[in-house]
């Protein structure tokens, strides 16, 4: 497991060669389920100064529809991976791209719901939050670990790949991430490679959800609550911020634009 280090220790030249930032949602742009005033300004100050700024993220589409047409962002990643969506203002027009095909997700769906039907009996306190994201602590209790790996262990035994987040366990049928979805977004409309061009893009994240990024972008970030998850992050950022959530991605705006 790597060890993260402060932020204030990302070498000059290489924060001078940041081009974007990627960033998860809950508990990294939002501070205890609110998006701050702080945060969302920190958010148009990276797109005036030209940074690509893409948000990753477990929500679904009515969410990323809100965000891709109104927040000041190139695009949005939804679902873990399940879709993107960005807005062409030339054209007035959202463009959404899902990794299924229509026939697929309907059947996707179908199955879902069945799965989601049997944790909730089977992992009382847990609620559904959408599609198949399991609520374990934003609008419920928050729940023990225990019963977290509980909600995990029955979405991989129905032949799910579940992910765990700062408040869901999101699960999905598919061979795709945050990472996969973001590669092609990043080739298709800005015809840029992130295996090559990696080192000039930021992650930000907080949770074992984020794994695919840290692990991939040599210069990721860790607002400072990831540390409560540290021992079930595989790969860890390379750099955490001193403030948590919100404050920490504000903290990490600052860093990039200050010269």
């Amino acid at each position: 497991m790597t060890t993260m280090r402060p932020l204030a220790e990302m070498p000059r030249a290489t924060r001078h060669a940041i081009r974007g930032v990627l960033t998860d949602i809950d508990d990294t742009l939002t501070t205890h389920g609110r998006l701050t005033a702080e945060a969302y300004s920190a958010l148009e100050q990276l797109s005036a100064a030209g940074k690509i700024v893409v948000p990753i993220t477990g929500r679904p589409a009515g969410w990323c529809d809100h965000i891709a047409r109104m927040w000041p962002v190139d695009a949005v990643v939804g679902e873990n991976g399940a879709f993107s969506m960005r807005y062409d203002r030339a054209a007035n027009k959202l463009v959404t791209r899902f990794v299924a095909d229509a026939a697929t997700r309907r059947a996707h769906r179908a199955r879902i719901a069945a799965i989601g039907d049997a944790i909730l009996a089977a992992v009382p306190g847990t609620a559904l939050a959408s599609d198949l994201a399991i609520d374990f602590r934003e609008d419920v209790p928050e729940l023990p670990r225990a019963a977290v790996d509980r909600v995990v262990a029955l979405m991989e035994a129905a032949g799910m790949t579940a992910k765990i987040s700062s408040i869901h366990v999101n699960g999905w049928f598919g061979n795709y991430d945050k990472l996969t979805t973001t590669r092609r977004l990043f080739a298709d409309v800005h015809g840029l490679d992130l295996d090559a061009d990696r080192a000039h893009f930021v992650f930000v994240g907080d949770s074992p959800n984020d794994a695919p990024m840290f692990a991939h972008f040599p210069n990721a970030v860790g607002v400072a609550n990831v540390r409560a998850f540290a021992d079930r992050i595989p790969t860890l950022p390379a750099y955490v911020t001193e403030h948590e959530g919100g404050e920490g991605f504000a903290e990490l705006a600052r860093f990039l634009l200050d010269g």
